[in-house]
C-alpha cells in the first residue's frame, strides 16, 4: 500500500517566503512501510453505491478533489501524514473494493496510524467498518465483544435494507447485521438526520436498532453543550470510535457538490464544535468523509470545506495508541 505518483502530483500549493510557513503539500509524504505512526490519508475512489441508490454519480472523483483542497491549507499539526493512496471501483464490483478497503484500513490501524478514508459514495462505510473491525478483533484479546461506536454526521440514515441491493444507503445495516454474527454490540450514532429525506420505515428501524438519533433542525447553538454532552456519553461506553461524515450533512449553500444536497442542512459553525470533541475524546481511531460530488460543485466550495474538516480533525498530535495486543 502506497501512494502513487498521480496521488502524489496533487499535492502542490503556495510557498510562503517567510519562515515557519508550511503547507499541507509541503508536509505530506508518501506512505512507507517503515512511516512512523501518523495520520493517513486513503482515497476510496467509487460511487457505484451512489448509482445503486439511485442518487447522481461523480463522487469517485472526491478523493482527488479533497487533495487539491487540502494541499494548499497552512500547516498545524503535530506530527506526520502520509498519502496511502486510492483504492478504487473501476469494474462495478462494489463488496470487492470494501474488501480491498477493509484490509488497507487495518493496514493502517496495525500500523499506528489515524486513518482518513476519502471517498467516494457513503458505501465507504462499510469498508471502513471492515478494516476497524478486523484490527479489532485481532488486537482485542482482552474484550470479547469490542464496542466500536460509529458516529455519522449525515441527512440519511443509510439504513435501508441490504437485502435488495448494497449500496450507499445501506452500510450501517450491513454493519448492524456484521455485528450480529460477531455477536458484537452495535452502537450507532446520527446526528444531522432530515426528516423529510428518510421515511418511517428507516426511523422506526433506527428506533429498533437504538440509534442515538439528533435531527438538522435539533442542532443549533443553544443545543450544542447539551448535544456534546449526550456524544461524551456515549463515547464513554464505547472501546473505540469510527466518525464518518456524510458531507451532504451540511447546507446546500455550504456544500452544493454532494451527491444528494440538503435543503436545510447543518451548518459548519455548528459540526465544528462536535468534531472537537470526538476528536479529543481519546478514542478516535478511524475517519472517513463521503459523497463529495465535484461535477455539481461550485468554485470548489464543497472542497474546500471537506478540506477544513480535514484540518481541523487532523489538530492534535499522533493518534492514541494502538489497541493491538503485544505480541
Amino acid at each position: 500500500m502506497h501512494a502513487d505518483r498521480h496521488c502524489m502530483s496533487l499535492w502542490q500549493g503556495r510557498i510562503d517566503p517567510e519562515a515557519d510557513s508550511p503547507r499541507w503539500h509541503q508536509r505530506i509524504q508518501p506512505l512507507a512501510v517503515n512511516s512512523a505512526p501518523g495520520l493517513a490519508l486513503l482515497g476510496f475512489a467509487s460511487d457505484e453505491g451512489v448509482r445503486r441508490n439511485q442518487g447522481r454519480v461523480g463522487a469517485v472523483n472526491g478523493p482527488p478533489a479533497m487533495r487539491k483542497a487540502l494541499a494548499n491549507l497552512a500547516w498545524h499539526r503535530q506530527g506526520a501524514a502520509y498519502d496511502a493512496g486510492d483504492v478504487l471501483c473501476a469494474d462495478g464490483d462494489l463488496y470487492a473494493a470494501q474488501v480491498r478497503l477493509g484490509h488497507n484500513v487495518c493496514a493502517l490501524l496495525n500500523a499506528g496510524h489515524l486513518p482518513i478514508v476519502l471517498g467516494g459514495g457513503h458505501e465507504v462505510a462499510f469498508g471502513s467498518w471492515q478494516g476497524m473491525a478486523a484490527h479489532m478483533a485481532d488486537s482485542s484479546s482482552q474484550i470479547a465483544a469490542p464496542r466500536i461506536g460509529i458516529i455519522n454526521f449525515d441527512a440519511h440514515f443509510d439504513l435501508r435494507d441490504p437485502a435488495h441491493a448494497h449500496s450507499s444507503g445501506t452500510p450501517f445495516a450491513q454493519i448492524a447485521d456484521d455485528c450480529a454474527v460477531r455477536g458484537w454490540p452495535f452502537a450507532y450514532a446520527c446526528l444531522g438526520i432530515s426528516r423529510a429525506s428518510n421515511t418511517r420505515a428507516l426511523f422506526q428501524r433506527a428506533a429498533e436498532l437504538n440509534v442515538l438519533v439528533r435531527e438538522d433542525r435539533e442542532i443549533r447553538e443553544s443545543s450544542l453543550q447539551a448535544i456534546s454532552a449526550e456524544l461524551y456519553g456515549f463515547i464513554d461506553g464505547c472501546d473505540a470510535v469510527y466518525l464518518t461524515i456524510d458531507i451532504d450533512v451540511l447546507p446546500a449553500c455550504e456544500a452544493p457538490g454532494v451527491s444528494a444536497p440538503a435543503a436545510r442542512g447543518v451548518s459548519l459553525a455548528l459540526l465544528e464544535p462536535l468534531l472537537e470533541g470526538i476528536r479529543d475524546s481519546g478514542k478516535l481511531r478511524l475517519i472517513d468523509l463521503a459523497e463529495l460530488n465535484p461535477d455539481y460543485d461550485i468554485d470548489s466550495r464543497t472542497a474546500k470545506v471537506a478540506a477544513r474538516l480535514i484540518h481541523l480533525l487532523s489538530l492534535t498530535g499522533l493518534p492514541h495508541p494502538s489497541t493491538r495486543s503485544a505480541p
